[in-house]
Parts: C-alpha cells; structure tokens; sequence
C-alpha cells in the first residue's frame, strides 16, 4: 500500500529535484555501467538496469524508487516488471546482488575456486519472506530494511544525513553487486519431443 505524504510536499519534492538533478549531471556515466533514468516525477523515479558485458543485450531488473516523505523516511526500492512498472515475485527476478566478506592477499582465482566450492559465505542484497513474495533491498537507507521488524534496531534516523539513502548511494549497490558482476547469461535448455519426423527417402511407395 502506498504511503501517505505526511511531510510538506515542497519540502519532500525540492529534495527529490536535487536527488534527480544531481543524477542527470552523471547520467552518461551511469549509461555506460548499464542504469538508465526512463522517467522521474515527483514522488517517484522509475529505473532500468542491464548488463554492459552481455550480448544480447537484456534487462537485467527494473526498480521504482519512492521518495515519498523524503528524508524523514528513507526512499523506497520496490523491484517492477520493466515492462508493466507492476512488482514482481522473487521468483521473477533473475538478479541478485552478492557480497563476499574481504579476503586480503587471497589471488582472484583462488577466491573463483572458493566460491565454487561454496567455501565462502555470500550475502545477498535482495531478500524475500519466500519466492512468490516481493524482493526488497535488505540494505541500510532503503524504507523496506528499515521498516523490517528483524531491523528494528536500526532506525533511519542513525543514517539519516549520512549519505545512505540518497539517490546515488542506492543506484551505486545495485550497479556494484547487481549489474557489474553480470558477464554471462545462464540457459537451461529442456528437451521436449513434439513430434516424429520422417525423412523423404524412408516413404515407401
């Protein structure tokens, strides 16, 4: 359900001006890491995210991003089918958005190797009660995260003016852990027999 404005409007939407603003003075920058603005108004600015590295090309995920409240509340990340702006299930999202703990002086391919061997814990970014529910972005300066009861410890307000929260900040972790990483496509290909086929020269006469 969305939220109501509570605060000054003027106030919430000078803020959002300056979030979008500061946005499109990097909008080519943040075109070549594959995030693109498609629409921004007041309260709400919609994104779509696709891989550089992949050929085809494919939208990897598509966000709304409500700053409804702006800042006493923390923006909202709420994961859309780029096509319909509707939310999607977890299911429905192929992105994720991988962190692993440091691992200093460790070479980049043992690290591979570590991971493979699931040696290494990874967290995930996107979250969801199950598959069939909305993802949100489990993340400080993100509304979801905080309005989550297992996070009641950690109040917006502790955040508030750190710089998490803003337009950037949330944009940057998604391009860090979601897109940039994305070098491949994975198929799965499932054979499924529609029919029998007969060659020319086995029909008899």
């Amino acid at each position: 359900m969305p939220e109501l404005q509570t605060v000054d409007p003027e106030v919430s939407r000078v803020k959002f001006d300056r979030e979008v603003a500061r946005f499109r003075a990097y909008a080519d920058a943040y075109w070549t890491q594959g995030c693109f603005l498609v629409e921004a108004s007041f309260p709400s600015a919609f994104f779509i995210f696709a891989s550089p590295k992949v050929k085809p090309r494919a939208i990897c995920a598509a966000t709304n991003i409500d700053f409804t409240n702006y800042d006493l509340r923390p923006p909202s990340v709420v994961f859309v089918d780029p096509f319909t702006r509707q939310p999607v299930a977890r299911k429905d999202l192929q992105l994720n958005m991988l962190r692993r703990p440091p691992l200093p002086g460790t070479p980049p391919e043992m690290i591979a190797n570590l991971i493979q061997q699931n040696a290494v814990q990874l967290t995930d970014f996107i979250q969801a009660n199950s598959l069939q529910d909305p993802p949100f972005l489990c993340m400080a300066g993100v509304r979801e995260y905080h309005d989550n009861p297992a996070h009641s410890g950690d109040p917006w307000l502790l955040h508030r003016g750190s710089g998490e929260g803003c337009l950037a900040f949330i944009l940057d972790k998604i391009i860090k852990y979601g897109i940039k990483p994305i070098d491949q496509l994975q198929i799965q290909l499932q054979p499924i027999v529609v029919g029998m086929l007969v060659s020319p020269q086995a029909i008899p006469e």
